[in-house]
């Protein structure tokens, strides 16, 4: 942000300011919300918000792209007024702020679509970083042609209470090979592919903030409301650490960021109202780990997107987020996270990017390519109405038939298919290979592995040890290596289980 100012003790008596040092002239307290910077982008075609403070009832006149508004600023200094809707503009332009003798200036700001991304690690995993194990994104990195996105990191401490602002300027960042390496891989590469297929400008604001539960982000209140994640707030707010990692649900608080509500206070309380386009988010881990029980996470998942979208005041803001991956064979508690993800789907208007294929040794895995494509392919089919493929195969039933249960799917497009996928590259069709990773539970409720063949839009599965199956289970394993199920899109079929009950929540404790 920059500003300028003529003297405020001009036209004053300085007598008078000599004799009463404490009284401010008109102006000398005018801020604008410090999102509001340099080289930022604001959403098209809706009303934009734009607020801050002054002097208690002074006038404030705000310009931008030809418009003027006016207020009053009210009795404590603050104001908020809106911009009427906009149109995608790729040239800067410069956002006027006056009330009395003082001028705020913020330059070269864009107009497109806006996103805000957040989660863990996984959503904070640098673009650096997977440039140094993937080729593709290391030339992706070092392209000198810049895009039109933006980028706004928030990286906020937690904080007890919510913050009315920002507390330090805010700094987007231009598209340039120096910044990219900083960015959150995951955000710019789903940014990159809508900047792409829009052609407009983008601009993400990303407030990931590694190892942290999901608790920490959801507003308090939302805790409150829910007679299910009530106790938690409780046991929290009462220091009970210990009774809260053993309670149905519970979570394990490391640090103060952990608890209900700390980073929600921090890093979205100051953004909002800032108009967005939506939301994305990659999270689970920090509630899936050894010994920790990722059970009502999906209800946690729908405290998450209501709370953010009474925040910004959006009952339909888009949630976009990402199941996790495969990991290692004794990760129990993200099989059954991965099911509560499939579960968040019945949130309205939400969507999850499957990545169950993208096998990796690490937990942070390296390919966030296939994370943003799939991110930003439910957004373009979903968000801007293109005609898109945006799902692989999502379970929708299992009828027993004697011996063998048939699997019926939604979103199976034009078919599927066994494929195999390497790398960053698309899925290529397996006619010669077996579905794998399918099981059968017997009478006892034991599982047996099962053979699965795929008839028209539907998988029969049977298996000689189950010969009465009860319940059917597809890439329930911690690390399944050859997750191998798609639709003819090239889009990966969720893990799921017909009878969650045969499924373990998490390890034994």
């Amino acid at each position: 942000m920059s500003a300028k100012q003529s003297n405020p003790r001009s036209g004053c008596l300085i007598l008078l300011l000599l004799l009463i040092p404490s009284l401010p002239c008109l102006g000398e307290e005018l801020r604008v919300a410090r999102i509001f910077s340099d080289h930022g982008v604001l959403q098209q075609g809706v009303p934009v918000p734009v607020w801050g403070v002054a002097e208690p009832g002074a006038t404030v006149t705000v310009e931008f792209a030809g418009q003027t508004k006016i207020i009053t600023a009210g009795n404590h200094g603050k104001w908020k007024l809106e911009l009427a809707p906009l149109k995608a503009h790729a040239t800067g332009n410069r956002l006027t702020v006056t009330s009395g003798t003082k001028t705020l200036e913020i330059r070269d700001l864009l107009v497109g679509e806006v996103w805000y991304a957040s989660g863990q690690s996984n959503m904070q995993m640098n673009l650096g970083s997977c440039a140094n194990k993937l080729e593709a994104v290391r030339e992706m990195v070092a392209d000198p042609k810049p895009r039109l996105i933006r980028t706004l990191r928030v990286g906020n401490a937690d904080t007890e209470k919510p913050l009315a602002d920002l507390p330090d300027p805010a700094a987007w960042q231009l598209d340039t090979p120096a910044n990219r390496r900083a960015q959150s891989a995951a955000a710019f590469l789903f940014a990159k592919e809508l900047h792409d297929q829009l052609k407009v400008p983008i601009g993400i604001i990303e407030a990931s903030w590694g190892g942290k539960p999901i608790e920490g982000f959801i507003p308090p209140e939302d805790f409150e409301k829910s007679a299910i994640l009530k106790p938690i707030l409780d046991l929290a707010e009462a220091g009970d650490l210990e009774r809260l990692k053993q309670i149905e649900g519970g979570v394990f608080i490391r640090n103060t960021a952990g608890r209900p509500g700390r980073i929600f206070n921090s890093r979205v309380a100051p953004v909002a109202p800032y108009a967005l386009k939506g939301i994305i988010w990659y999270q689970g881990e920090s509630n899936a780990g050894k010994g920790e029980d990722p059970r009502n996470y999906r209800h946690k998942t729908r405290a998450l997107a209501e709370g953010w979208r009474r925040t910004w005041k959006q009952k339909a803001l888009p949630f976009y987020f990402v199941q996790l991956p495969s990991f290692n064979a004794s990760a129990v508690g993200w099989v059954r996270l991965r099911e509560e993800q499939r579960l968040s789907l019945d949130i309205p208007n939400s969507g999850m990017a499957v990545t169950i294929d993208l096998r990796d040794s690490d937990i942070h895995p390296s390919n966030k390519v296939d994370v943003g494509k799939r991110l930003a392919i439910w957004a373009l089919a979903k968000s801007y109405g293109k005609p898109v493929p945006f799902s692989g195969p999502l379970f929708k039933s299992a009828d027993i038939a004697g011996d063998h249960i048939r699997v019926s799917f939604e979103h199976v497009g034009d078919g599927l298919m066994v494929a195999r996928k390497e790398g960053i590259d698309a899925p290529v069709a397996s006619k010669n290979r077996a579905l794998a990773h399918f099981e059968l539970a017997d009478e006892a409720g034991q599982w047996h592995p099962a053979e699965a063949t795929i008839d028209g839009s539907t998988v029969i599965v049977k298996s000689d040890s189950a010969a009465k199956p009860i319940a059917v289970r597809y890439a329930c394993a911690g690390a399944p290596t050859d997750a191998n199920l798609y639709n003819r899109a090239g889009l990966p079929a969720s893990p799921f289980c017909s009878k969650l009950e045969l499924l373990p929540w998490a390890e034994e404790k």
